[in-house]
């Protein structure tokens, strides 16, 4: 035999009221990112009653929600990027537009750690590849210079004779201020620039679903794994705070347990 769950009136609902509710959901099982969702559910259902006068306050507002866990950002490991860059190399030497683009767009999104919007971004008069700096223009319209490697420098001075090329094909209507292109010789679109760079990661970890943002991640993971100081990192990612920064610590940290358990004789 079941008990039955007690009916409690709105209007009785109180701060204490909606703790053990919540309480009550961990004890079910669900996550605190799940417990969040329905508290916000919740929040707003009281919203309501409290705006038709039939509460006289919301308890729901006097609740934080759950602080929810941090999640690890998906990345690549060292052999895995040396893999996926590798191959895009290879496509790239039999000279077709696309692969060249593409092996370009990999370089440039693994030595800079941008954005996805960032990367699209990119005009002609952003480059110095004499120099090796990129101008990027990131959230908030905050600008940052950041230094471009020599491995991409190569792969992207390649793909600039090839735009010229295309550019050369298309005529006037080609978008000569845009950096990376398509093959019609526009702006290249962040769905095709997305899809472009999911695919190449696809051949390296199939199953992961690893989205364009795991090159800024797999940035960010090697440079402190290398020792590079977190505030160092901060300013290259664009971040406004450096907390924001610190999620690359912890992926860093559990790196080095798993090097410690599968290494250390009494792990």
């Amino acid at each position: 035999m079941h008990l039955a769950t007690p009916v409690v009136a709105w209007e009785t609902v109180d701060r204490l009221t909606m703790r053990a509710w919540l309480a009550h959901l961990s004890r079910r099982g669900l996550s605190k990112r799940s417990s969040a969702r329905a508290l916000s559910a919740v929040r707003s259902f009281f919203r309501f009653l409290h705006r038709a006068d039939l509460v006289e306050t919301n308890p729901a507002r006097a609740v934080g929600a759950p602080k929810l866990e941090k999640r690890l950002p998906g990345h690549l490991d060292r052999a895995q990027m040396e893999t996926l860059l590798t191959a895009a190399a290879t496509r790239a030497q039999e000279g077709r537009f696309t692969d060249v683009r593409d092996l370009a767009i990999l370089e440039l999104f693994y030595t800079a750690g941008l954005r996805l919007s960032e990367l699209r971004g990119v005009n002609v008069a952003d480059l110095d590849l004499v120099a090796g700096l990129l101008k990027v223009r990131g959230k908030g319209r905050k600008e940052r210079i950041v230094p471009v490697g020599s491995a991409a420098q190569r792969a992207l001075r390649e793909y600039e004779r090839a735009r010229d090329t295309l550019l050369g094909a298309v005529g006037p209507k080609g978008d000569r201020r845009a950096f990376f292109l398509s093959q019609r010789g526009s702006r290249l679109s962040p769905s095709a620039l997305h899809n472009a760079v999911v695919a190449r990661l696809g051949g390296v970890d199939e199953g992961a679903g690893l989205s364009a943002h795991a090159l800024r991640h797999t940035f960010a993971t090697h440079l402190l794994d290398g020792g590079a100081d977190l505030r160092a990192v901060q300013e290259l990612l664009g971040h406004a705070s450096v907390s924001t920064t610190q999620i690359y610590t912890h992926t860093s940290v559990e790196r080095l347990k798993q090097v410690y358990r599968e290494s250390h004789p009494r792990a």
